[in-house]
């Protein structure tokens, strides 16, 4: 049976999300984990090891470096050694999604140091270097690597092994993704900044649709306002006022597609104050309207029905 790791908590745990530490069985080269969701470590984290993630059911908002998108099951990312992440559904007090995730993570130094004995390695440079950035997959080669990754539950030992390069070699050569974090996104990556941090971006997914202000968001946090600006922008990539408005727009865009909420409606329960401020918000981000997102989102329903 996969290992499996099952923990019923609140929706976003609110605990330290400490340093990360990665245990690899003696056995294994590389840690390979069936997630359910929510449990312990679903926090903004980060950890030396790479980390190939597959979320296999459920949809949410993905956080890396400075992105802030969104996801749907079949979303394939890989998120480079140090760069700070995390997958967030909303769930019910109580909710458990089983089996929500793959989690396949793996110490980029050991695959250099193989390479004096196996100089194939060497071409995974250039892909190791990309993966800083956090990237996420799209058209076949997501469909192939959320197959091998499934397939990897099954097996173990040699095996598992040659699942694992038949993976990395097709994400190495794929021109089918994109690159997620900015390249001068730096945040501090120390405990007591996380904590802030997590604390933060928790509150702020959980009440986003509210009349937020900064200086009540700076007053959670200890800091003043200037203090915490700047604190947030660090830490995030994000001004304050960005990254609610990407939480708010991603919002809508779900209630776009899955309701025939007025689009009026969906203006007030995301957050924004009034349609105008909603309408430019959303043409700035996506380019289009949101009566055109929502008749182009139907069009694609019915090409895959």
């Amino acid at each position: 049976m996969p290992f499996r790791r099952r923990k019923n908590t609140a929706a976003i745990p609110r605990t330290a999300p400490a340093f990360e530490h990665i245990v690899t069985e003696a056995s294994d080269s590389f840690l390979w984990r069936l997630d359910d969701y929510p449990w312990e470590r679903n926090v903004w984290n980060f950890h030396p090891e790479y980390e190939i993630h597959l979320l296999r059911k459920s949809s949410g908002v993905v956080l890396v470096g400075d992105h802030i998108g969104e996801f749907g099951p079949g979303y394939l990312t890989i998120v480079g050694g140090g760069l700070p992440h995390d997958w967030v559904t909303a769930v019910q007090p109580g909710e458990l999604i089983e089996g929500r995730d793959i989690v396949l993570q793996f110490d980029a130094q050991r695959l250099r140091g193989s390479a004096g004995l196996l100089p194939e390695l060497r071409e995974l440079e250039p892909f190791l270097e990309r993966s800083l950035r956090g990237m996420v997959f799209h058209g076949r080669t997501a469909l192939e690597g959320a197959e091998l990754m499934e397939r990897m539950g099954s097996v173990h030992g040699l095996a598992r092994l040659c699942l694992f390069l038949e993976l990395v070699d097709l994400l190495a050569r794929t021109d089918e993704y994109e690159l997620l974090s900015s390249p001068d996104f730096s945040p501090v990556l120390d405990a007591a900044s996380l904590d802030i941090i997590q604390r933060t971006l928790t509150y702020l997914f959980q009440h986003f649709a509210e009349d937020l202000k900064l200086p009540e968001v700076a007053e959670r946090a200890g800091m003043s306002e200037s203090t915490f600006s700047r604190f947030f922008q660090k830490n995030t990539g994000n001004s304050f006022s960005d990254h609610l408005a990407k939480l708010r727009l991603w919002q809508a865009c779900k209630l776009l597609a899955d309701t025939d909420v007025a689009i009026t409606d969906i203006c007030f329960q995301v957050g924004y104050m009034n349609i105008s401020n909603f309408n430019r918000a959303f043409l700035r981000k996506h380019k289009m309207t949101p009566s055109s997102y929502r008749k182009l989102s139907r069009q694609r329903l019915t090409m895959r029905a």
